[in-house]
């Protein structure tokens, strides 16, 4: 078997050394992006005079019937092919002879895989923060259907106070807005071309790094050649901005089976969007939400897998490294098709308002309301609390109806029972961002507006 180092070793590789370092079940995914790192640097090699111009049309020529067998399949692999690189390099020199031979010149496999996998990264942050937005888009669609109905609002799942369920929605959609951020962030900080670096320290060759990154649609070239070739950073930014992601699809899954549940009963979901069971056939599970939930913990280990195999390695390149790609492409996968069914299952779901709202409606619900309307007469707040927790004991205890200890009560009366009516406590947030109807209808433009510039910022005009 010849392999990219043959001409230093007496022997060919071991059967078992093969089998364990091989790459190439997994990286050919970066088959595309090897192509068009390849056709640029065999460009910037023209243009230092490594190669003459018949040269580098020869192995354009052969990279783009690369490209072409790649994309209808109808490329035949070999045992020697190590990865989808060494795959491309060897099916090129079959096609352009001696020719073929130089489209390694000043590359190594070091800085030639670190570019290819960049590229890949670019695109994947974009396709996943895309993925993103189609699912705010979502429960923006939801939060204006809704409207003004209104749900209990829960701390240790306990019921609070009453909110609007738009304004619940929207909360999620927040959260997400802050996983765009990231995605963007990352997506910059890793739009680095590694193309020139080599193996650890750049070449003596005439190459042109520059011109090959902005070629490449780079943001710049590498300072540090012995820092780009061993960088696996960007790959940890986004298994630990993925994972976030996870986990806030994660709680959304859980709200998800929760309110699906008869106890809830607040959400009913689509057939097309929910599965049975085999044994009692009027099962409905919510197997989307409990996968969107599980799947976090596998995106949680690939984050903390990989920030392990990362710790200690020297510089520059270590094999370990090829550790970086399987948990990525995985962890894309994961999260873009659990966007994707969230997004149908929320967009197809329906909600069962009217048993939100007598869930909201209960007149506990309203004691902060009555708190602070006793703070509004002049009372202390913590007297107020006090006041106002004793009616709700003594309630509870004596199972007297809370609108008759209120109205009894010498610092409350009749004008703070008008508190404890239908639908009211939700009304009286006022202030900014709270879940008031007013603040929750402007909550909903900013989020709008949010949307469109989030949209702007993953695809600019340069895309």
């Amino acid at each position: 078997m010849t392999t990219l180092w043959h001409g230093r070793f007496a022997d060919g590789p071991a059967e078992s050394l093969w089998q364990f370092t091989v790459s190439l079940p997994f990286d050919q995914l970066l088959g595309p992006d090897d192509i068009v790192a390849s056709k640029a640097h065999v460009r910037g090699l023209v243009r230092g005079a490594l190669l003459t111009q018949r040269e580098g049309d020869t192995l354009l020529a052969a990279l783009d019937q690369v490209a072409s067998e790649l994309s209808d399949n109808s490329f035949k692999f070999v045992d020697s092919d190590e990865d989808i690189h060494t795959a491309i390099e060897r099916r090129v020199t079959e096609m352009a002879g001696d020719t073929g031979a130089k489209l390694h010149t000043g590359r190594s496999r070091n800085d030639q895989v670190a570019t290819a996998f960049r590229l890949w990264c670019k695109r994947a942050a974009t396709e996943v923060a895309l993925d993103v937005l189609a699912l705010q888009n979502v429960l923006l669609g939801r939060a204006a259907e809704v409207g003004n109905a209104y749900m209990p609002g829960y701390t240790h799942l306990q019921r609070a106070q009453p909110i609007l369920l738009a304004h619940h929605l929207l909360a999620h959609g927040w959260a997400l807005s802050r996983d765009v951020d990231r995605l963007v962030d990352a997506r910059t900080r890793l739009d680095v071309s590694p193309l020139g670096a080599g193996a650890l320290a750049g070449s003596s060759l005439p190459l042109d790094p520059d011109g090959v990154a902005e070629e490449l649609g780079f943001a710049r070239c590498f300072d540090n050649s012995l820092d780009v070739t061993s960088d696996r950073d960007f790959v940890a930014e986004l298994l630990h901005t993925i994972a976030l992601l996870g986990v806030h699809l994660s709680r959304i899954g859980e709200e998800v089976v929760l309110w699906s549940t008869e106890e809830f009963g607040f959400l009913k979901l689509a057939d097309a969007y929910s599965t049975g069971s085999s044994m009692l056939p009027q099962k409905k599970n919510p197997d989307i939400a409990e996968l969107a939930r599980g799947k976090a913990g596998r995106l949680i280990g690939h984050a903390a897998g990989f920030l392990a195999t990362l710790k200690g390695l020297p510089l520059a390149y270590n094999r370990d490294l090829q550790e970086d790609k399987e948990p990525l492409f995985d962890a894309v996968d994961q999260i873009r098709l659990a966007l994707a069914a969230l997004g149908g299952l929320l967009a197809t779901a329906t909600f069962d308002l009217p048993r939100m709202a007598d869930a909201a409606d209960a007149p506990s619900a309203a004691a902060v309301d009555l708190a602070e309307w006793l703070v509004e007469q002049g009372t202390p707040f913590r007297e107020a609390h006090a006041v106002v927790g004793a009616i709700v004991r003594d309630s509870l205890d004596r199972h007297v109806p809370m609108a008759e200890l209120v109205e009894a009560h010498p610092n409350l009366g009749p004008d703070a029972v008008a508190l404890l009516g239908i639908g009211v406590a939700v009304t009286r947030r006022q202030t900014p961002g709270g879940t008031g109807p007013d603040q929750v209808a402007e909550q909903r433009k900013r989020f709008e507006s949010r949307l469109r510039i989030d949209v702007e910022r993953v695809t600019p005009p340069s895309a």
